[in-house]
């Protein structure tokens, strides 16, 4: 690739740069002080003059007469001396005060400028310091501050995705591979427990791979979202139909408090069932037998509140800032186990935000359970 003049990229001489901000100010203020100094001289030579006249003729000074003469050089020296002197002291404090300011001002234009370049080749902790020129500024450099930040923790969560998507990969097709090898060494034989490992490994990619898509659905709206009038004791009921006979065979208690005099909610029934699926699931995994979960509905104001609690393993202050981030887990190696892909919750947030609400989580800490809050918005039927 060359440049118009037959020039690579690198070949190409520089651009020239133009005048720096503080030289336009400065010329920009000495454009004004030039303005105004030819302003009050043409206004002294032009005004002064008549005046001054008519004030000897009033004083009783004869016209032509050598006192009119003497009083009007006099003038006209007072005159020049008095503008000289102050346009020239005008012009040196305006000067001053002009490049005092334009020295703060192009230091911080050069500071944001070597921010913003730090930034582009993916430096993302460049930061700027507060210029205290003004309110504006400083709320410039907040801003920049914000999406620098911003961008550093979408670049980090980049990486920590790629390689947790790399991970969760390499296990089952190391696995998958290990059989493989296995059975072509014939230290394993194609059998009932072979077939059965090889197709729990092929359906827990599957399994990812559809997971991965529902979140990248999620999350730029592109999950089709229909919403209708549901009923949320028939939402409700329908999660916890699903999921019974599980809840059953790990011999955990699944119950539901759900009023059926709440308002209809403006919502899509299937998007809605997997938010709640995937709490249930996940409620399951960390509930050990014996113990409880329980689905509680309430409207507060012109919120719909949806509490979903469990008695289960609870989760340590420290990660519940983390619960609803990708491929998060407490115990990695025990959600594995359980099948966990560590994108439920993400999912959930994702649709539980798509219809306009939120989704949090709360513990005691561990061994006190977990509680997740949805709140939707009330919409009133017209």
């Amino acid at each position: 690739m060359t440049t118009r003049e037959g020039l690579s990229p690198q070949q190409a001489p520089p651009t020239r740069r133009g005048l720096g901000i503080g030289v336009r100010l400065l010329t920009a203020q000495t454009l004004v002080l030039v303005a105004g100094a030819v302003t009050s001289w043409a206004v002294a030579v032009t005004v002064g003059p008549g005046l001054f006249r008519e004030h000897l003729r009033r004083a009783g000074v004869p016209p032509m007469s050598e006192e009119q003469i003497h009083a009007e050089q006099a003038y006209w020296s007072a005159t020049a001396i008095s503008l000289s002197v102050a346009i020239g002291a005008a012009a040196l404090c305006a000067l001053a005060v002009t490049w005092y300011l334009s020295r703060r001002l192009q230091r911080s234009v050069t500071a944001v400028s070597a921010a913003a370049t730090a930034v582009s080749t993916g430096y993302y902790a460049a930061r700027v310091p507060p210029p205290h020129l003004g309110d504006d500024f400083d709320a410039l450099a907040m801003a920049f501050n914000d999406m620098a930040a911003r961008l550093e923790s979408a670049e980090s969560m980049r990486r920590r995705l790629l390689a947790d998507l790399a991970h969760e990969i390499r296990t089952p097709v190391s696995v998958l591979e290990a059989f493989m090898e296995a059975l072509e060494d014939g230290v394993e034989s194609l059998d009932d427990h072979t077939i059965a490992m090889l197709r729990d490994q092929t359906r827990r990619l599957a399994r990812f791979s559809d997971d991965v898509s529902a979140l990248s659905n999620a999350e730029t709206h592109l999950a089709a979202i229909t919403p209708t009038w549901t009923r949320p004791e028939v939402l409700v009921r329908s999660a916890i139909a699903a999921h019974e006979e599980r809840y059953d065979a790990k011999a955990v208690v699944l119950t539901a408090d759900v009023p059926e005099n709440l308002p209809s909610l403006w919502v899509d029934p299937e998007r809605m069932g997997q938010v709640l699926s995937n709490l249930l699931d996940n409620a399951l995994r960390h509930s050990p037998p014996q113990s409880t979960v329980h689905v509680r509905a309430r409207v507060r104001g012109d919120r719909f509140v949806l509490m979903l609690s469990d008695t289960g393993d609870g989760v340590a202050g420290e990660h519940l800032p983390y619960l609803f981030e990708r491929f998060y887990r407490v115990d990695a190696a025990r959600d594995r186990a359980h099948g966990g892909s560590g994108i439920g919750l993400s999912i959930a947030k994702a649709l539980v935000e798509a219809h306009g609400g939120q989704i949090t989580a709360s513990s005691d800490g561990l061994g006190h359970g977990t509680t997740f809050v949805i709140t939707l918005p009330v919409h009133r039927p017209k």
